[in-house]
């Protein structure tokens, strides 16, 4: 009942997800509608799909270079965990999705994002890294998701976020 296209629906099934969870029915209705989310939910609860279905339906398919749609996530790991899910979630389509984290030269990163990106998963720390040298335009991006924000906040992250929040 959210909608969504034909290619995120045989990803879904795919995935065994049979019925939304709660935290999936309050949100992605919202979400798509163009609304601003707070979601609280336990873990195991789904609220990586909650976010992850409705931007990429709004992102729809491959499109110019500069990404459209980021999530900051406090570490590396849920970096890579978000980006695997989202991964699974678009396999049926275009979507170029790439994560982009510390402890690892950035040069790869970078040649991934010159040949074009949808969906940005990041630290903010890589994030703040690349644009400011100048590798990542953020002029398309128009959906923000804060995974883990009260983490972020906790772990002394908020100067980097409200510079974030700055550029795009």
């Amino acid at each position: 009942n959210f909608n969504l296209n034909k290619q995120l629906l045989t990803a879904v099934a795919d995935a065994g997800f049979e019925s939304p969870t709660e935290i999936q029915q309050k949100s992605i209705p919202l979400i798509l509608g163009g609304q601003e989310v707070i979601g609280i939910a336990q873990t195991g609860t789904g609220k990586t799909a909650a976010y992850l279905l409705p931007i990429l339906m709004k992102i729809k398919f491959a499109a110019g270079v500069e990404p459209r749609a980021l999530v900051l996530a406090p570490t590396k790991e849920l970096t890579l965990q978000i980006s695997e899910h989202a991964l699974q979630l678009s396999r049926y389509t275009d979507l170029r999705i790439l994560a982009l984290y510390g402890g690892v030269g950035p040069k790869v990163q970078i040649d991934k994002l010159n040949e074009g990106v949808d969906l940005i998963i990041a630290t903010p720390g890589r994030f703040m890294e690349l644009y400011l040298k100048g590798e990542l335009i953020t002029k398309q991006i128009k959906t923000l998701v804060l995974d883990e924000a009260d983490r972020m906040m906790d772990m002394g992250f908020m100067p980097q976020l409200r510079r974030i929040f700055e550029i795009i």
